[in-house]
C-alpha cells in the first residue's frame, strides 16, 4: 500500500535543501518512493492512500543524538547545581535504588514527549538497556541503545564488566530482527571509568559491531581531573588508548582547543551539542562555529530529562541557535538553516544512519508536520518557513509522527499507546519515595 501526504510545504533537508511549495511525499511500507509536487504525485500514484495536512510543513523527523529517556523518573531534581555535585547527591544515589518497573515507566514518558514533538530516532546511553529495548519496540520509535558502564561494579547494569557485555551481546543477538534498534558500548565518561573499561569496550565494538559512545569534554572538572590523573586532556588521552574510530559520538564535547577539533575531524567521531542541559549546568557552550569551520557535523541532544527538563527538541534548536549567537558574539554565526540541520542530517551522521535525516526517495519514511496555523507563525512564507521552525516553534505544533511509514502520532493522538493510562502509571510508579 502507498500512501501520499501531501502539505502545503515540504522540506526536505537534501544536499540542494529543496523547499517544495505543494509538495508531497510519496511513502510504500517503511521508505520513501517520491518527493515532489503534489499534483505530479497524485497522478503519478492515483491509487494511493491520501493524507492531506493542508496548511502544514512536512520535514524529516527530529532525530536526538543524546538522552537518558529513564531519567524522567528524576525529572525536577537537583536543580541549580553543578555536574558533579547533581552526579553525587541527586542522581547515583537515585538510580541505586531505581527498579525496573520504574525505568520503563520513566523511558515510556520521555519517548512519548519525544513522539509528540516530532521527535523519530534517538541515541540513548543509559544502564540496563534491555528496558528500553522492549519499550522502543513497543511505541515504534528508532533508538540506538547505547549500555553506559564505569568502572564501579557492582552496578545497576551488572555484576562486572565481563557481565555488562555479555548481557549487552544477548540482547544484541536477541533483538536482531527489529529494524528498529541499533546498539552501542557507551563507556559513561573518563572520569568514571579507567583504561581497563575504555579498551574492552572498544575491543567490543569492534568485535560485535555495535557503536561506541561516550560523554566528552563537558566540564573543566573533568578536563582538570584527566589531566591530573594521566597528564592528558580527555580527547587525547582516548586517542592515545586507541579508542576513538568512525563509529564514535560523543556526548557535549563542551570545552575544546584546536588539538581536539583535529583529533574529531581526522577521526571522523560526531560531537553531539546539548544546549539546554550545559547552560542549565553551567557547563560552557561548544563551539559549534570553529566545528563547523572544520567541517565537523555537529548533531543535537537533549539529554536526559533530569538535566534539560524537557524532552524536545524544537526548543532545543532555538536555544542551540541562540547559546551560539551569544557566546559568539557573531548574530551569524548559526542561521536557521545550520541549527535544523543538526536535528535533521546531522543526527542521522550520529546515529551512523544514512538511511535518515532527509526526505528523499529510498530513504526511511521518517518525518513529521507542523500546523502552519499556529498564531506564532505567522506571517508565514517560504523565506520566513525556517525562521519559524528554530526561533518561533514550540513543538506542540507537530501534527503528524511517522516512523518507518507508520504513523504513530496524529493531531493529539497516539496510536500505540493510550497517553491517560501512561500519565496514571507514572503517577502510580513514579512517587518521589518509591526512588
Amino acid at each position: 500500500m502507498q500512501t501520499l501526504y501531501t502539505a502545503r510545504y515540504v522540506i526536505t533537508q537534501n544536499d540542494a535543501r529543496d523547499l517544495l511549495e505543494q509538495g508531497a511525499v510519496l511513502t510504500e511500507g517503511d521508505r520513501i518512493v517520491a518527493v515532489g509536487p503534489a499534483a505530479a504525485l497524485s497522478a503519478a500514484a492515483p491509487d494511493a492512500a491520501r493524507v492531506d495536512l493542508g496548511d502544514a510543513a512536512i520535514l524529516p523527523g527530529l532525530i536526538n543524538g543524546h538522552t537518558h529517556v529513564a531519567m524522567s523518573f528524576v525529572r525536577g531534581r537537583g536543580d541549580d547545581k553543578t555536574l558533579m555535585a547533581w552526579l553525587n547527591e541527586d542522581i547515583f544515589p537515585a538510580e541505586a535504588k531505581l527498579t525496573p518497573a520504574q525505568q520503563a515507566v520513566g523511558c515510556r514518558l520521555s519517548l512519548a514527549e519525544l513522539l509528540r514533538t516530532g521527535c523519530t530516532a534517538i541515541y540513548d546511553m543509559y544502564m540496563r538497556q534491555d528496558v528500553l529495548a522492549e519499550v522502543a519496540d513497543a511505541m515504534g520509535i528508532r533508538a540506538v541503545l547505547g549500555e553506559s558502564l564505569t568502572r564501579f561494579h557492582p552496578s545497576m547494569g551488572g555484576t562486572s564488566l565481563e557481565d555488562i557485555l555479555a548481557k549487552t551481546r544477548a540482547r544484541m543477538e536477541r533483538t536482531r530482527d527489529r529494524p528498529l534498534l541499533r546498539h552501542a558500548i557507551a563507556p559513561h565518561a573518563v572520569y568514571t571509568t579507567d583504561p581497563e573499561v575504555l579498551t574492552r569496550c572498544r575491543a567490543f565494538a569492534d568485535e560485535t559491531g555495535a557503536l561506541f559512545y561516550m560523554h566528552m569534554c563537558e566540564t573543566k572538572d573533568e578536563e582538570a581531573q584527566c589531566l591530573r590523573e594521566t597528564g592528558k586532556k580527555p580527547l587525547p588521552y582516548c586517542r592515545d588508548l586507541g579508542i576513538l574510530r568512525a563509529d564514535t559520538s560523543l556526548a557535549h564535547c563542551v570545552h575544546l582547543d584546536d588539538e581536539d577539533i583535529a583529533i574529531l575531524r581526522d577521526i571522523g567521531a560526531i560531537p553531539v551539542h546539548n544546549p539546554a542541559s550545559n547552560m542549565k549546568l553551567a557547563s560552557g557552550a561548544a563551539p559549534l562555529r570553529a566545528l563547523r569551520d572544520a567541517g565537523i557535523p555537529v548533531a543535537l541532544g537533549t539529554d536526559g530529562p533530569a538535566s534539560n527538563n524537557q524532552q524536545n527538541l524544537f526548543r532545543e534548536m532555538w536555544l542551540a541557535a541562540l547559546l551560539a549567537k551569544f557566546s559568539s558574539g557573531e548574530p551569524a554565526s548559526m542561521t536557521a538553516q545550520q541549527t535544523l540541520d543538526l536535528a535533521t542530517r546531522n543526527g542521522a551522521a550520529a546515529l551512523h544512519n544514512p538511511d535518515i535525516g532527509s526526505l528523499e526517495p529510498g530513504k526511511q519514511a521518517d518525518f513529521c508536520a507542523l500546523d502552519l496555523t499556529a498564531l506564532s507563525f505567522q506571517p508565514v512564507s517560504r523565506d520566513t518557513l525556517l525562521s519559524h521552525i528554530v526561533y518561533a516553534a514550540s513543538g506542540l505544533e507537530n501534527r503528524l509522527t511517522v516512523v518507518a511509514g507508520e504513523v504513530l502520532y496524529r493531531d493529539g493522538g497516539f496510536t500505540r499507546f493510550d497517553e491517560r493510562e501512561l500519565l496514571r502509571e507514572a503517577r502510580v510508579t513514579l512517587q518521589p519515595t518509591g526512588c
